[in-house]
């Protein structure tokens, strides 16, 4: 398991780097995804280099849950037409995640954004989705 304070050839690490984001604490930063999925889907990025969410610390934690509550605040006050979140991570290339950095999306839902929500993060597996 990569485990370091950066990575030069990882993208999530040189966007700390270069200061492309939009808040950021101690341990952590925001940023918005490049591929979203809703308007103001954003990233919240510990700074150390960390394969995936199980190799952060307590305190890494912590800080990552601090920005999520920031982050969603921000969003609440811009858009109006927000009525929920998802809050997702993909630890492991099985489960989706295709940069090595931990990582975690903070997705905006809007009422009608999908036809059918129900099930939400079930849908990784579509067939899963509707219980």
């Amino acid at each position: 398991m990569i485990e370091k304070d950066h990575d030069d050839h990882c993208p999530f690490c040189g966007y700390y780097i270069k200061k492309d984001f939009l808040i950021e604490n101690d341990h952590a930063f925001v940023r918005l995804d490049n591929y979203p999925v809703t308007k103001g889907h954003s990233l919240v990025i510990p700074k150390r280099h960390l394969a995936d969410y199980f190799a952060i610390t307590k305190t890494e934690h912590d800080a990552i849950h601090d920005l999520i509550r920031i982050r969603r605040r921000q969003l609440l006050e811009d858009d109006s037409l927000i009525g929920g979140f998802n809050i997702g991570v993909n630890a492991g290339e099985p489960a989706g995640q295709s940069v090595f950095h931990c990582h975690f999306h903070l997705i905006p839902r809007r009422k009608g954004d999908y036809e059918d929500p129900k099930g939400g993060v079930r849908g990784v597996i579509p067939e899963k989705m509707k219980y």
